[in-house]
C-alpha cells in the first residue's frame, strides 16, 4: 500500500520527505515530478512556521480563512515568489475581498459564486483564475458541482470575460485506507478531460487539485497537478489526530 511520509517536528525534514514522496509517486506512473505543485495547507499555522516552510523551499500556501490569510500576509510582507491560494469554503460576503488577493481560488462551488467573482474581477480590471469544485463523492455534506452538471455549468460560464477556469478540485470521502480515494481521483480526472474535449476554447483546463496528506501519492498516480498538504508538513490539527490531512 502506498503511504504518505511520516511527520516529524522538523519542517525542513517534512518538506524533503513530501518532495521525495512526490518524486517517487510520479516516477511510478511515468510522470514528470515537476508537473506536480505542492500547496502547503496552512490553516491555523503561524506566520513564523510558514516562513520556515518557505525557507525550506515551499512557495505556494493555501489558506481556508480570509481574515487569517490577511493577517499572515501583513505579517510576512510581500515576496515576489510567495504565492497564496484560497482553498476554503467561500462565503458570499467575502468574495469581494478574496478576488485579486489570491493567485488561484480552488473552491468555487456554484454558478452564483462564479458570476460574483467575474463581476468583482471586472471592477478591478483583472481576470481571476479559479478551479471548479466537483462533488465527486455525491456527499450532501460537501459543496461543489455534481459530476452530471459540469458540462451544463461550463456552457453557462465559459464566456465570462473576467474569470479563467483553470481546472477542477475535489475531495474524496474521509477514509482510513488511502486506496479508497483512488476511484474519486479517477472520476475527477475524467471530469477534467471531458471539459477539455467539449470546450476546446478552455485549453487552459489542466489543473486537478486533489490529494491531501493521507492520500496524495494516490492522487499523483491518478493525475493530480496540485496537492494540498497540511499535516505532513506542519503536523495534524487537534481535531485531526487520527487521520492526517
Amino acid at each position: 500500500m502506498v503511504t504518505a511520509p511520516f511527520f516529524s517536528s522538523d519542517i525542513q525534514a517534512n518538506v524533503r520527505a513530501v518532495q521525495n514522496t512526490i518524486h517517487e509517486a510520479a516516477c511510478r506512473v511515468g510522470r514528470d515530478p515537476a508537473s506536480i505543485r505542492l500547496v502547503a495547507a496552512s490553516k491555523t499555522v503561524s506566520a513564523s512556521r510558514l516562513l520556515e516552510a518557505y525557507q525550506a523551499g515551499i512557495r505556494i500556501f493555501g489558506e481556508n480563512r480570509l481574515q487569517e490569510a490577511q493577517e499572515k500576509m501583513e505579517t510576512l510582507g510581500t515576496k515576489a515568489d510567495w504565492v497564496w491560494h484560497f482553498i476554503g469554503r467561500i462565503q458570499r460576503r467575502k468574495i469581494k475581498s478574496i478576488v485579486g488577493l489570491f493567485a488561484l481560488i480552488h473552491s468555487v462551488e456554484s454558478i452564483a459564486q462564479v458570476e460574483m467573482i467575474d463581476q468583482q474581477a471586472k471592477k478591478m480590471g483583472i481576470r481571476q483564475p479559479i478551479l471548479l469544485e466537483i462533488n465527486v463523492s455525491g456527499e450532501s455534506s460537501k459543496g461543489g458541482f455534481a459530476v452530471s452538471t459540469v458540462t451544463d455549468v461550463m456552457s453557462r460560464i465559459q464566456n465570462l470575460p473576467n474569470i479563467a477556469v483553470q481546472g477542477v478540485m475535489g475531495i474524496p470521502p474521509l477514509t482510513e485506507n488511502p486506496e479508497n480515494s483512488r476511484p474519486y481521483f479517477q472520476e475527477l480526472r475524467r471530469v477534467a478531460e471531458r471539459i477539455r474535449e467539449k470546450f476546446p476554447k478552455q485549453n487552459a483546463i489542466i489543473e486537478r487539485s486533489m490529494g491531501m496528506s493521507r492520500d496524495f501519492p494516490i492522487a499523483i498516480e491518478e493525475g493530480a497537478t496540485l496537492i494540498r498538504i497540511g499535516a505532513a508538513l506542519f503536523g495534524p490539527r487537534e481535531q485531526e489526530r487520527t487521520i492526517l490531512f
